[in-house]
């Protein structure tokens, strides 16, 4: 059953898409999560130029390696986000942006979501990971005082906005993996429920795995699997090693940058942090999950091409098969045939 081990290419988008191929096969990977920004693939020329995808695919073959998912995160985050504001700007390409309106600017990212369904599929791939974005994330501490109506509205919100796109995903063949993570409309066990109710539990939207996100939040990773066994549809393999024992610093970060020694917490190469992973491949394989084990490699006090392979090597010594046959079926009695006297 050996699942694909990949790399995702979001951080590695300062880099052309030839060199990030080449990187990923001499260290042994398997095959790319392409994200759909820097050079790695875009969307919209995509759509417009049949041949460009011929092009990202000699790539992969040239470097004996397949695409098992695509991701397109930042447009996704727009979708649904309110306020669109400067970071957005920073983030998106300038066709989403346009004049910065945040309601054209939302309904842009929502094209470009429909659109990328459609590059999965021409590409052969039947998943597509990202962010949704989230109206209900500004109300996260709660006040100034926050009724009920307004959380109501920024999950139909979500609703009325994600599922004209999941129908273009239908249509096409492909599935959504939402990344559950804080600032978007499912952040943990609670809003990713109410945000499956809210679109009506369609097959077309599930999830995509990272624990990093839950380690900091204090959420059980691994039980998660279990609770969402149906929903997982990608797994990104990312790690976080907290530092919140010191009485001074919480999980909110403190408005320090990555790596500042002061953080509560901080995102790790894979193995080098508080995820339980052993436990966590191992409900994996409890659940069935068969997909690619996609290492998104972060880590602000670490060389990238040092983490990179390590961390390629951590995830293939550790995610093993389950077993072909109960371990304890070798103290069975066997059944004796031989006739009777």
């Amino acid at each position: 059953m050996r699942r694909p081990i990949t790399l995702f290419t979001g951080q590695w988008a300062d880099l052309p898409f030839e060199e990030v191929a080449r990187l990923a096969a001499s260290w042994g990977y398997d095959g790319l999560e392409i994200a759909c920004w820097g050079d790695h693939l875009d969307v919209a020329r995509a759509i417009a130029d049949p041949a460009y995808l011929q092009t990202r695919r000699d790539i992969l073959d040239a470097h004996g390696l397949k695409v098992y998912a695509i991701s397109n995160h930042l447009a996704g985050q727009a979708v649904c986000d309110d306020p669109i504001d400067a970071r957005h700007r920073d983030m998106l390409l300038p066709a989403i942006w346009g004049d910065g309106d945040p309601e054209g600017v939302r309904q842009r990212a929502a094209q470009a979501l429909k659109d990328t369904a459609v590059v999965a599929a021409r590409l052969g791939v039947d998943t597509v990971v990202g962010f949704t974005g989230s109206a209900a994330w500004k109300y996260v501490a709660m006040f100034p005082p926050v009724s009920q109506a307004l959380m109501d509205a920024a999950y139909q919100d979500f609703a009325d906005r994600w599922n004209p796109i999941l129908d273009v995903f239908d249509s096409e063949g492909v599935r959504f993996a939402h990344e559950v993570h804080p600032s978007e409309i499912a952040y943990d066990y609670y809003t990713t429920e109410r945000a499956l109710e809210a679109i009506g539990h369609r097959p077309a939207f599930g999830l995509n795995w990272d624990p990093s996100h839950f380690v900091w939040q204090a959420l059980d990773p691994v039980m998660f699997i279990w609770d969402f066994r149906d929903r997982i549809y990608h797994v990104d393999c990312k790690d976080t090693r907290l530092r919140t024992g010191n009485g001074r610093r919480g999980v909110l970060g403190s408005h320090l940058p990555w790596a500042d020694p002061r953080r509560g917490w901080d995102f790790v190469s894979t193995g080098h942090g508080d995820v339980p992973w052993e436990d966590c491949f191992r409900m994996l394989n409890t659940i069935g999950y068969t997909g690619p084990l996609s290492i998104e490699w972060e880590d602000a006090g670490m060389d990238r091409l040092v983490g990179a392979p390590e961390a390629r090597e951590f995830v293939a010594n550790l995610a093993f098969d389950p077993p072909s046959a109960a371990f304890d079926a070798a103290f069975a009695s066997a059944k004796d045939d031989s006739p009777s006297a």
